[in-house]
């Protein structure tokens, strides 16, 4: 049996490849990470083989993000068995067989391939192009949920500048009745000279009819006695913040539209499971995978980071510890949403 083990990189890929005897066959070798490379990989691999079947080749790297990817699906397309490893573990590994503080892409390589004669990992599993296509899709979705946040959060700090006093007259500053407001009228000053019934007309509208004349008069009178600093490029940053936060809240309708559908030609159950949302489901299901690689419900609580951690010393053994958090980060949180 050969064990290729792979370090992998953005723009190149080191490996190093042995058989169960402990005998090296190649022991240190750079690819770049391209076409060329991936053949000359998979070409040295079945150099080595002293049989025609891939299946007397394991191959294990870590798993990476998005950099290990494009290499574990050529090499899965050219019936290699891959074993995809947690870094924490490799790096435990290391650590256990030496003494010595080195690493580098080379020893990396060699570690991959020490640890896969002794490790018991499951295969790596290729899943389906819609699984696939969900897990792009929800991550995409989680980091413009976090580009919106900060645009509010940035949009609540010119405010504080601008117009301090609005937060106390207006249920949130955030609403789309005070977006519309405030993308027409930026600062205090210009409110304070706006005509009452245009005013009381843009936030009936914008409300659906929850502010009248009363909610345009009380915020017309706090911007004239406002503390605020009328400034032009304060106020031009105000209204770029609203429209950046209107343009990626329509992207994210679309997504949450795009992935309904995948869900729903999946057809899954996990849907009929009580406070389970299309999103929700969407994360849980593409961040599991395939269901199979876990064989208990307690491999899965680990792999979404969600055990307790566990200290013991002689006769001490604590009772009240933290979550571990070294699982997916995604999954966990969904999971957590579903429970509340």
């Amino acid at each position: 049996m050969l064990y290729v083990g792979i370090d992998v990189a953005k723009n190149k890929h080191d490996f190093c490849i042995i058989d169960s005897d402990g005998v090296v066959h190649v022991h240190h070798q750079t690819i770049s990470n391209s076409l060329d490379g991936f053949k000359f990989l998979v070409s040295s691999i079945r150099s080595a083989l002293s049989e025609s079947d891939s299946s007397y080749a394991k191959i294990g790297l870590e798993s990476t993000g998005h950099y290990s990817i494009n290499i574990t699906n050529y090499l899965q397309r050219s019936g290699f068995e891959i074993i995809t490893l947690n870094p924490l573990s490799t790096s435990l590994f290391r650590k256990a067989h030496t003494l010595r503080k080195t690493k580098t892409d080379k020893t990396d390589a060699m570690v991959i391939a020490t640890m896969l004669i002794t490790d018991d990992s499951k295969s790596y599993s290729p899943i389906s192009y819609q699984i696939q296509e969900l897990k792009s899709l929800t991550r995409h979705r989680y980091r413009l949920i976090g580009y919106r946040s900060k645009l509010k959060l940035s949009m609540s700090r010119l405010i504080d500048i601008v117009f301090p006093e609005l937060p106390s007259v207006v249920w949130s500053i955030h609403q789309a009745s005070v977006l519309t407001l405030l993308t027409v009228y930026p600062n205090p000053e210009a409110l304070s000279v706006a005509h009452l019934t245009k005013l009381t007309n843009l936030l009936k509208k914008a409300s659906k009819g929850k502010y009248s004349k009363d909610k345009a008069l009380e915020i017309k009178t706090l911007a004239s006695a406002s503390i605020g600093l009328s400034n032009d490029a304060l106020a031009f940053e105000l209204m770029q913040n609203i429209r950046l936060v209107h343009n990626v809240q329509e992207e994210i309708k679309l997504l949450d539209h795009r992935i309904k559908e995948i869900l729903i030609s999946i057809d899954t159950p996990i849907l009929s499971i009580p406070g389970i949302s299309f999103t929700l489901a969407a994360i849980i299901i593409s961040e599991i995978g395939d269901i199979n690689r876990f064989a208990s419900p307690a491999k899965l609580l680990a792999y979404s980071g969600m055990e307790p951690s566990t200290y013991q010393s002689g006769n001490f053994r604590a009772s009240n510890t933290p979550m571990v958090k070294r699982g997916s980060t995604y999954l966990r949180w969904a999971i957590m949403q579903a429970s509340r």
